[in-house]
């Protein structure tokens, strides 16, 4: 469930139309691997915490693996340690694409109450590796049977939450895969009504999933995919706005990646994509990096 969580949670349409692409967006360069040390698992849905500090991820996102959550701690921009499965959050049932909000509330996909509730977004607080108050966000799902929010990052002041809406077919398939935003009103959120206007020229016939905001909302970065097979290849792109009530302009694919990559997630400092790869059969993570901008256009300052 998020980024198939993309093509690892989900098998998804086997064609589907191929969007007009314009220039790639060529800042981010030199694709480099990841380490987690003490760790030999697939690694998927890569998120870092507004203090840099924890490197959040998934394992594979595959019907026969229990898909948890995992952390591991930082050693500098390319190695962490490994320090276990966050604690208090995991269950028999998939638990993956983890984000949190600068003051410390993790946000996850989980299926273990879709058939009762038709939800899949919860909240806990998160504290170095333990999750605690795990909860159902209220006001994300369509509550709708086979309608599925697979996918969703909280923006870093904890207001906006940036998912996916998904349509599944009888047979578990997702017909359907655009973003949306919505807002939190106390302890719930709200679907913002401007959504379909802000992310108009996102959103297309094909699937966009796997959203990825810098800390002031300007820069989205996500994952589409316009024909999916057993070679098929997701690729990431971005889009930018000049300010938060304004639409994102058209996309841009980020050219530096090249073959099957999904789940784009960000630096504090914006100058890193963080995102993972099929390589050789596994997951992994890899990253890539773009220079500091004199204007401080790629500034991502934690509220």
């Amino acid at each position: 469930m998020r980024r198939t969580a993309a093509l690892g949670f989900w098998l998804l349409p086997a064609a589907l139309a191929q969007a007009p692409a314009g220039a790639p967006y060529t800042a981010f360069r030199n694709p480099e691997r990841v380490a987690i040390v003490d760790y030999a698992g697939d690694a998927m849905e890569p998120f870092l915490t507004c203090d840099g500090r924890f490197l959040l991820f998934n394992n594979r996102n595959d019907p026969a693996v229990d898909t948890n959550l995992h952390y591991a701690e930082r050693i500098d921009d390319l190695h962490f340690v490994y320090r276990g499965e966050i604690k208090g959050v995991n269950t028999a049932a998939l638990e993956g694409v983890p984000s949190v909000s600068c003051d410390g509330v993790l946000y996850f996909v989980s299926t273990r109450s879709y058939k009762e509730t038709l939800s899949t977004i919860y909240r806990a607080r998160w504290s170095a590796g333990v999750a605690t108050g795990v909860e159902l966000v209220p006001g994300i799902s369509r509550r709708v049977p086979g309608w599925v929010n697979f996918d969703a990052e909280i923006s870093a002041d904890g207001q906006t939450l940036y998912a996916v809406d998904s349509q599944f077919s009888a047979r578990g398939i997702p017909q359907t895969a655009h973003l949306f935003m919505a807002t939190r009103q106390g302890d719930s959120f709200a679907r913002v009504a401007a959504s379909d206007r802000l992310l108009q020229l996102v959103n297309t016939d094909e699937l966009e999933y796997a959203p990825a905001l810098s800390s002031d909302e300007l820069e989205l970065f996500f994952t589409r995919v316009h024909e999916i097979r057993p070679d098929a290849e997701p690729h990431i792109w971005r889009s930018v706005r000049p300010r938060r009530d304004a639409p994102f302009a058209a996309p841009q694919l980020v050219g530096a990646i090249a073959g099957f990559a999904e789940g784009p997630a960000l630096s504090p400092d914006g100058l890193s994509l963080y995102y993972h790869v099929r390589e050789n059969g596994r997951f992994v993570i890899y990253r890539v990096t773009r220079p500091p901008d004199p204007a401080g256009v790629h500034r991502h300052d934690c509220p």
